[in-house]
């Protein structure tokens, strides 16, 4: 009895190094989708739109293969040195993913199979910021002062529409309730491909005081915006 159980116990491992080997040899389809990155885009032109984000590939190989196959490995560089402002079609290589599959592994297809992008001429402008603020203090109290650092940024990207602004808005910033000053850290509320040319934290400090007795809740004073903003040509 002792030597049958022993026997059974034998041929049960061996099966199963027989079915793990199967299967981790076994050729097995898997889809990835890989993330599109773009390699020396001159500086005066800026990219405005791309047709995808990902190449999906179809990938054939054996489970053991295919383990470390993903987007967190892999990427599709694109060479666009050459670009100008407009549009322009890439057709996607699958030569350069398959370079850096695992031995064993092939692309057997893709989507898409080629990439349109647009570029658009790069501006910049040097605008006056100002903050969003919405409510107002608590019962009894006014809006005394709004300062925004800096007063000033240069913005870069798609010319138009850096050349189309008059000046750059803040994040709302609530003051409702407001008894004594605060201070924010805020970001820029800025168009799609349009940028601070110095990234740097904006702050908007804000003082509230009390009224005077008798006195109105005078409306709200300028949030930021100097007198005179300093507007800046945009560049070719």
């Amino acid at each position: 009895m002792p030597l049958r159980i022993g026997t059974l116990l034998l041929a049960w491992g061996i099966a199963m190094v027989l079915w793990g080997m199967a299967h981790g040899t076994s050729n097995i389809e898997r889809g990835v989708d890989i993330p599109i990155v773009f390699n020396g885009v001159p500086e005066e032109v800026v990219l405005v739109d791309q047709s995808a984000r990902t190449v999906n590939i179809r990938v054939l190989g054996s489970r053991a293969a295919l383990r470390d196959v993903g987007p967190s490995r892999l990427d599709y560089r694109v060479d666009v040195s050459d670009a100008q402002a407009g549009d322009a079609v890439y057709e996607i290589d699958t030569g350069r993913i398959e370079d850096k599959l695992p031995i064993g592994a092939r692309i057997v297809s893709r989507s898409p199979a080629s990439l349109a992008v647009r570029f658009a001429r790069r501006g910049r402008k040097s605008l006056p910021v100002r903050a969003d603020l919405v409510g107002e203090p608590a019962a009894g109290y006014t809006l005394a002062a709004v300062e925004v650092d800096p007063p000033y940024v240069w913005l870069t990207g798609d010319r138009r529409e850096v050349l189309r602004m008059r000046e750059a808005v803040t994040e709302t910033v609530d003051v409702r309730g407001l008894t004594a000053p605060v201070e924010r850290e805020v970001r820029l509320s800025l168009a799609d491909h349009v940028w601070m040319e110095d990234p740097r934290p904006m702050r908007v400090r804000v003082r509230v005081e009390p009224l005077a007795a008798g006195a109105r809740r005078l409306p709200p004073v300028d949030a930021g915006v100097p007198d005179g903003g300093q507007d800046g040509e945009g560049d070719a």
